[in-house]
């Protein structure tokens, strides 16, 4: 039920609401690396009290394990962009998801597959 919920790239409305994941395709286990999640790349999202984006999350999906969430980040409506930045680190393959929940729209998705 859940994954009915969540719109992707193939959606109507996809450049202002889908994260757009920045990071390295490929990394080193247990270095850290730069991941940038952006919401509105292509097309600036709204950031008024009537209509924002409210969150965004990542999670992590190794392969062979579970996955985790390594970032959570609330947005405040007004002067603040969907945007984040922040570090992480790998010992395996994975796919990074990011989520982002418009309080309008919805909740919206991306994947990004890093190799290790």
């Amino acid at each position: 039920m859940f994954g009915e919920l969540l719109k992707t790239s193939e959606h109507e409305g996809r450049e202002k609401h889908v994260p757009v994941i920045h990071a390295p395709a490929e990394v080193k286990a247990g270095e850290f690396f730069s991941v940038t999640v952006v919401v509105g790349e292509e097309v600036a999202h709204p950031n008024s009290p009537e209509h924002h984006i409210k969150w965004i999350q990542v999670f992590a999906h190794p392969e062979g394990s579970n996955p985790i969430q390594v970032a959570n980040f609330d947005v405040a409506p007004g002067s603040v962009e969907p945007k984040v930045t922040f570090n992480m680190k790998l010992e395996n393959n994975a796919v990074l998801y990011a989520l982002a929940y418009c309080n309008i729209h919805g909740l919206w998705e991306a994947e990004f597959r890093i190799s290790v």
